[in-house]
């Protein structure tokens, strides 16, 4: 039996038990899919992600339980936490990611995590039939990036707080996840959104950086801002904070390690 170690980090929180947990391996060598795939599902939580160290840079792949994603941001903010923490990288260099969608980065700003991600701009589509009785509310807007999301705008704050969707539902739209969103109603926050994605095995992500790729370019455009305060309003919770670069996104958030382990593999 081999022993690789693993870490579970809360992202988007300075708290234990908030935000997001995703599990990070720093393996020595590359696995095949099928094995990342099989620790995904054991670990059972939104990502599980797997870096490889590549000179200065890192290989970076993200498993949901049941599939390999493009995009992930809350794993990827786990994943610089924990070269940071452990010493693989000084905490003042910028960890740079080779990902399915091209480079990635993050660096430490105080006790804030600054990602460079990609812009996913929407295109605005009409409502799938059967959306608005899926999420039990009407829609105002409705748009589908090349993540295969859907974005729906919602009347306010209390009604993305309040939804209870059908996730049987959910799961039968044309989307790999549908991102909820309204105007925030609270002090210090511009914008509030959900995130359901249960085709992927995901029922609903407590807190989701790569929908933040479009939910910055929808809100920036429409507050009139390049720099904004999100609040992803499921039951853990989480603070994001976005800043419109051109065509990239810097996506903020703090990290916590809540667990360190071995798992016991062939």
């Amino acid at each position: 039996m081999g022993a690789q170690p693993f870490s579970q980090v809360d992202a988007f929180t300075d708290k234990p038990f908030g935000g997001n947990p995703a599990a990070v391996c720093l393996l020595p060598a590359a696995r095949d899919a099928s094995w990342m795939q099989l620790v995904a599902r054991e670990m059972n939580l939104a990502e599980t992600a797997f870096l490889v160290a590549r000179g200065a840079e890192f290989d970076l792949r993200w498993f949901t339980p049941s599939t390999e994603v493009d995009l992930c941001g809350h794993a990827t903010i786990a994943s610089a936490h924990v070269l940071w923490e452990s010493g693989q990288l000084p905490a003042s260099v910028t960890a740079r990611f080779q990902t399915r969608s091209g480079v990635l980065s993050a660096r430490r700003d105080d006790d804030w995590i600054w990602l460079d991600f990609p812009s996913k701009p929407l295109t605005t589509v009409e409502p799938p039939a059967g959306l608005s009785a899926a999420l039990g509310t009407p829609v105002r807007y409705a748009g589908s990036n090349d993540l295969g999301y859907l974005l729906v705008e919602v009347d306010s704050e209390r009604v993305v707080r309040e939804l209870r969707p059908d996730l049987g539902r959910i799961a039968m739209l044309p989307a790999r996840g549908v991102v909820v969103t309204s105007r925030g109603s609270t002090a210090g926050r511009d914008f509030v959104s959900r995130f359901f994605a249960p085709a992927m095995g995901v029922p609903e992500d407590p807190v989701t950086g790569s929908s933040h790729c479009s939910l910055a370019p929808f809100w920036a455009e429409r507050l009139g801002r390049a720099e904004l305060s999100g609040y992803q309003a499921s039951e853990r919770g989480g603070e994001v904070r976005v800043r419109m670069a051109g065509d990239r996104v810097h996506i903020g958030g703090q990290a916590v390690t809540v667990l360190s382990g071995t798992l016991h593999v062939e």
